[in-house]
């Protein structure tokens, strides 16, 4: 019984080499993967934040204008930055960080 299982065991070690043999062989001669899933998954995700982006704000909007009929919409901070940023039109909001101590 022993011999029997080191003779199957050779053969699938024997044929497992020939595998390998044959594959790295073939290699070279293999077309290329595609890029196409991976740039299609970008552009998905960068829409998707351009649209959720635009819905963001107009929520912001919409219940400014609710508290606040008829004024002027100030600007939105950004969400997930939270350092100084520059507003080259309008003015800027006044946050409680931004008062002076």
């Amino acid at each position: 019984m022993t011999s029997y299982l080191w003779k199957k065991y050779a053969d699938y070690v024997y044929t497992k080499w020939e595998r390998t043999i044959l594959w790295d062989m073939i290699e070279p001669y293999r077309r290329p993967k595609s890029f196409t899933p991976l740039v299609t998954l970008y552009v998905a995700a960068f829409y998707t934040g351009v649209i959720g982006a635009a819905i963001t704000e107009q929520l912001y909007k919409e219940k400014y204008w609710e508290d606040h009929p008829g004024e002027t919409v100030p600007l939105m901070k950004p969400m997930f930055y939270g350092g100084p940023w520059k507003v080259y039109r309008g003015e800027v909001p006044v946050y409680p960080s931004d008062k002076p101590k």
